[in-house]
């Protein structure tokens, strides 16, 4: 395998309903910065049926190519047909990197790629850098249940793979001015000899807190000693009008359910405020929530990892602070409203 032969650094850009998955826009961001260290292209790789159209919003969030697929046998996500595709376009244009949003399809597609190519694939991966002259991929990971970061190295094929978790990564500011090329591929797939098909697609509704799009959460760890303890946290979280969080031992105690859960293994966050309350501060939990645009912390112990990733840091016991927060909450938030209500008035008049 001759790797000069390879160039450029590729997102997988992931389509639903007709609009690009926010994954893709985010690692469009990151894999910019990939490309730009190499001094190479930044491309995205669209399929599906009907799609050709978004490829101009693809270059104004930092792609300079878009690779389309086009047709209507990509109407639903399936593997085999979204693999040959993928595949087709390796063995033509070679790249050095490819980068997938870890969704279900994303995981799904990477590694049916990762087997058929071969190459490695990096699963989850929080952090993302290259090697300026070698252009080896850092793909940095918690690993040993989140006790330390790993990064791994995909040192012998190419192209280097990894899948990245939804909100660990940040979108470039879309510039409409940008343009760029787009390369209309095809190849030759029958409905007849794919060995399966989409007979429905049924969608649930559910009543879940969606803590993922929350701009305030309020989380909490097993330093609330208990389920009932852990009421204060529902308890100011509904002050601030934010979503409940919480630790993964939180969620395996049966204080909460899963969908709450911060870190590693749960959902990753991005909120503007973000409260760890009676949360040690693995880095399982660090790297769900340490893109938050303002981390508070709460601990009675001063030398919880937490206040190594928090902005502000508060130590002492969470069962009076909390309390303290939740009544001076009650008074200043009504007089912030008015206060608001007025300039809103003043705007209008």
């Amino acid at each position: 395998m001759n790797f000069d032969d390879y160039r450029g650094i590729w997102i997988y850009i992931e389509v639903k309903d007709g609009h690009v998955a926010p994954v893709s826009l985010e690692l469009l961001g990151a894999g910019r910065a990939l490309a730009d260290k190499r001094k190479t292209e930044l491309a995205g790789v669209l399929i599906g049926s009907g799609v050709k159209t978004i490829a101009p919003t693809l270059f104004q969030y930092g792609a300079d190519v878009v690779y389309v697929y086009d047709d209507p046998i990509f109407e639903h996500y399936r593997t085999e047909p979204y693999m040959r595709a993928l595949l087709d376009c390796c063995h033509k244009h070679k790249p050095e990197v490819i980068l997938y949003g870890a969704t279900p399809s994303g995981k799904d597609l990477a590694s049916a790629i990762a087997t058929d190519l071969p190459t490695g694939l990096t699963a989850d991966t929080t952090i993302l850098d290259i090697e300026e002259d070698t252009g080896l991929l850092l793909a940095s990971r918690p690993a040993f249940g989140g006790n330390i970061m790993a990064t791994i190295l995909c040192k012998k094929y190419r192209p280097q793979m990894a899948t990245v978790r939804p909100k660990v990564m940040k979108a470039l500011p879309q510039d409409p001015s940008r343009t760029g090329k787009i390369v209309e591929e095809h190849i030759e797939l029958r409905e007849e000899e794919m060995r399966t098909k989409v007979l429905e697609i049924v969608r649930e509704a559910t009543k879940k807190a969606r803590i993922d799009e929350a701009d305030i959460i309020v989380a909490g760890g097993k330093g609330m000693g208990s389920k009932e303890g852990f009421q204060l946290i529902h308890q100011l979280a509904e002050v601030l009008g934010g979503a409940v969080g919480a630790s993964r031992d939180v969620v395996e105690a049966g204080w909460i359910d899963h969908h709450h859960q911060v870190g590693q293994t749960g959902v990753t966050v991005t909120p503007k405020i973000y409260f760890a309350i009676g949360i040690s501060g693995a880095i399982q939990h660090v790297v769900g929530m340490q893109n938050s645009d303002l981390i508070i912390a709460i601990n009675k112990d001063p030398n919880a990892p937490i206040f190594q990733s928090c902005h502000y840091g508060i130590v002492g016991d969470a069962f009076e602070i909390v309390p303290l927060l939740i009544e001076r909450f009650k008074e200043e938030i009504p007089k912030l409203k008015a206060a608001a209500d007025v300039k809103e008035e003043i705007r209008h008049a």
